[in-house]
């Protein structure tokens, strides 16, 4: 099959799945990014929790490796509070998903 350039796109045949998809609704399951933008939208400080952990954990590394004990140890503390502040945040997150299904 030759490659088609833009002039010989018809676009009621080549793209009759957007339709499709549009009519049909949900009946196709959402893409991995859609679910993810979708939950980042429902529960905005679980991926705040996460980077939050994340940096903590960067950063105290980084200070064990270069020595400096102190803030290492500081930033093992920042880590253990940012989880759970990312675990306060899934459970809330439930709660309220659940108190509005019912």
């Amino acid at each position: 099959m030759a490659s088609k350039t833009p002039q010989h796109i018809n676009l009621t045949d080549d793209l009759d799945w957007i339709q499709l998809r549009e009519e049909t609704g949900s009946a196709f399951p959402e893409t991995t990014k859609e679910r993810m933008m979708r939950k980042i939208k429902e529960n905005p400080l679980v991926p705040i929790g996460c980077l939050a952990t994340a940096s903590a954990l960067g950063f105290g590394l980084y200070n064990f490796r270069t020595g400096n004990r102190k803030m290492s140890q500081m930033m093992m503390r920042a880590r253990i509070i940012a989880q759970g502040f990312t675990v306060a945040a899934l459970i809330a997150g439930v709660i309220l998903t659940y108190n509005k299904k019912e």
